[in-house]
């Protein structure tokens, strides 16, 4: 069975993790905050000290971090995860970057005489948990072929969906949707409850309705209820509707929807509400109707 690097235990990468450990993979774990990995220490993996000592324990190195400058500090310098790449080694990126990084690597890590999929996912935190995640995949076909058991093992979907980049392309495209629909969601909520509709039957409409959306499922009661424990924090959204705004600046594709997305989650990290849910940005609406979306009042602000 193939030993399995994994690089990234954060919301998304512990639980991952964890679902390969439980079909029996040999699994070496490396997370910049060392203590966060402990509960997969004891379920099985080994820790490593470095990216770099990952990446030589490993016949598949899989990365799930944050942004383009954690991808950085994991691949590249004297302990980066480039320096202890083994030929014939394949290199599985989750993580939500820049299709222009994504294509950077693809290059070091062939030159070096490995494989490289740009592979990340949709579907939560409680996807991640499940093991149904979507992985968006791109490279190779031969690369995905070799890899498939480890994609099976975290996730129900498979979508190869191009050459490397296409996987980062798609994620970009896909949570630029997410981005719009979440907001889509809070103001037909703010809408209703000025209105005086109750809530929890303005949401049985959405979800039986032509609104209903995958937003309205997941993130409907969260809102109703007030529970921004995170599953997608809000300043990943913004993240990543900030690449994906990079990015259609870059092709001249104009993007209305996708820039007011932008400024409204950019208000809502500006409102310290960044480290919640992504649903969170319902209360930028909430403050300008005067009434959390259950009825009840605001408190005004001390």
């Amino acid at each position: 069975m193939k030993k399995i690097g994994f690089i990234g235990l954060g919301t998304m990468g512990a639980p991952m993790a964890a679902n390969l450990l439980k079909q029996g993979y040999q699994v070496t774990v490396f997370n910049r905050t060392a203590e966060k990995a402990e509960p997969l220490v004891q379920q099985g993996a080994v820790l490593a000290a470095t990216p770099k000592e990952t990446a030589l324990a490993a016949d598949t190195v899989i990365t799930m971090v944050s942004d383009d400058a954690s991808i950085a500090a994991v691949y590249e310098g004297d302990d980066g995860v480039l320096q202890g790449l083994r030929p014939g080694s394949t290199v599985i990126d989750c993580s939500t970057i820049s299709p222009a990084l994504v294509r950077q690597l693809a290059s070091e890590i062939t030159r070096l005489g490995g494989q490289f999929l740009d592979a990340p996912v949709t579907g939560s935190s409680p996807a991640a948990h499940a093991g149904t995640l979507v992985f968006m995949i791109g490279g190779s076909a031969e690369a995905l072929a070799e890899q498939r058991d480890i994609f099976e093992t975290m996730g129900q979907k498979i979508l190869h969906m191009g050459p490397n980049g296409s996987g980062a392309v798609a994620k970009l495209a896909h949570n630029t949707i997410v981005g719009i629909n979440n907001l889509a969601l809070a103001e037909g909520f703010a809408i209703a409850a000025k209105s005086g509709l109750p809530a929890d039957l303005f949401l049985e409409l959405v979800q039986n309705g032509s609104a209903g959306s995958k937003q309205a499922e997941l993130k409907g009661r969260k809102i109703i209820e007030h529970d921004f424990t995170n599953q997608f924090s809000l300043s990943l959204m913004l993240k990543d509707l900030k690449l994906a705004s990079s990015m259609t600046d870059g092709a001249s594709i104009p993007a209305p929807m996708l820039n007011m997305a932008k400024s409204l989650f950019q208000a809502g990290q500006t409102e310290g509400y960044g480290d919640e849910d992504l649903s969170s940005v319902v209360k930028l609406y909430e403050a300008w109707i005067g009434q959390k979306i259950g009825g009840s009042k605001l408190e005004p602000k001390q």
